[in-house]
């Protein structure tokens, strides 16, 4: 056969059991959620800063970043919430590489996905612990939801993973915020389809059994960029391309109409030093268009401690080993001056 069964992976339940969540930590995510519902209802309007490494690689670099953005985040708390990017599941465009700490909780040695479950548990319950920060993930594989619904406070549906129907059903039993993120075509309809799936009422196949879901009013858009026909990035986070947003949302039956805009990826060409100056613009489209003020509710940013990114096995201690960063010091002048200008 082309495919072997390796080992039985614990439940979500046997995972939980094993690295429980506090009541202490409950509580915390508990206050996060609700602070963050409240942005995407239009009940606060503070901006959401969703940042942190493109891929969560090293547990005492990642929770060292975490901290250090803790301090940033108290000090901007007034016009900025900040969301700490944990992203342990990567897509790789031909499924070659890194594919992050679920995978490899090593980078440097072969795949050992058990042990990957325990380490971004362990890792996310850390972070939480020492910063009160809840976080947001990719979701690369749908069944990983179970492992961690109870720490998660956001989640990212992929370019790549826009249009499974397994994520978009799963998506509508999340009880916290999930992005739909444009195709990497850059169609909007995609993108709002996912957006509609996300926010109905489900019945389907899930890890083994029958499931019913009541649909996720917080399911919103991610504009990331796109790729034309000949492999160059196209952008779409201009005023025209946030416009056009805010009028395809009124051709679908949406509630809690909201926005995203990850300012790397192909909006920067995955050029990582043209990520303030692109958030900075966003903040300009806002303040010039009240409707695009309500419609967006913030930024993704991939940021780490040190600028650019290695490969996997170059040593640089918080330098990305996926897509490059921006480095800590242009990551707290970032937030601060974009504070300043909300």
């Amino acid at each position: 056969m082309s495919m072997k069964l390796v080992k039985r992976v614990p439940t979500g339940d046997e995972i939980k059991e094993l690295y429980p969540l506090s009541s202490e930590l409950k509580a915390i995510k508990a206050r996060r959620d609700e602070e963050i519902r409240k942005i995407f209802v239009g009940d606060d309007d503070r901006f959401i800063f969703i940042i942190g490494p493109c891929s969560a690689d090293n547990e005492d670099a990642v929770c060292d970043y975490q901290n250090r953005l803790a301090k940033v985040a108290d000090e901007v708390k007034d016009k900025i919430l900040v969301i700490p990017r944990i992203y342990t599941n990567k897509p790789r465009t031909t499924g070659d590489g890194y594919k992050g700490m679920l995978h490899q909780p090593d980078p440097t040695k072969a795949s050992d996905m058990l042990e990957g479950l325990y380490a971004i548990r362990k890792m996310h319950i850390r972070a939480i612990r020492e910063t009160g920060l809840t976080a947001a993930d990719e979701m690369l594989y749908s069944e990983n939801w179970q492992y961690v619904d109870d720490i998660l406070s956001y989640v990212a549906i992929g370019a790549r993973s826009v249009e499974d129907q397994q994520h978009r059903l799963t998506a509508s039993g999340m009880d916290v915020p999930v992005g739909m993120k444009n195709p990497t075509s850059g169609d909007y309809n995609v993108m709002m389809n996912s957006c509609i799936a996300g926010q109905h009422h489900h019945t389907f196949l899930y890890s083994g059994w029958e499931a019913h879901t009541d649909g996720n009013p917080l399911t919103h858009c991610i504009l990331r960029g796109a790729l034309n026909k000949h492999g160059q990035s196209i952008s779409n986070y201009h005023y025209e391309d946030l416009r056009l947003l805010a009028d395809t949302y009124k051709k679908f039956n949406l509630v809690n109409h909201a926005c995203i805009v990850d300012a790397n990826h192909n909006n920067s060409g995955k050029k990582f030093i043209e990520q303030p100056r692109i958030v900075k613009e966003i903040i300009h489209s806002r303040n010039y268009d009240s409707e695009i003020k309500n419609l967006v509710k913030g930024v993704m940013v991939e940021s780490y401690i040190e600028d650019g990114n290695q490969p996997v096995d170059g040593g640089c201690y918080g330098k990305s080993i996926t897509d490059p960063c921006l480095g800590w010091d242009k990551t707290e002048r970032l937030l601060k001056e974009v504070a300043d200008l909300l």
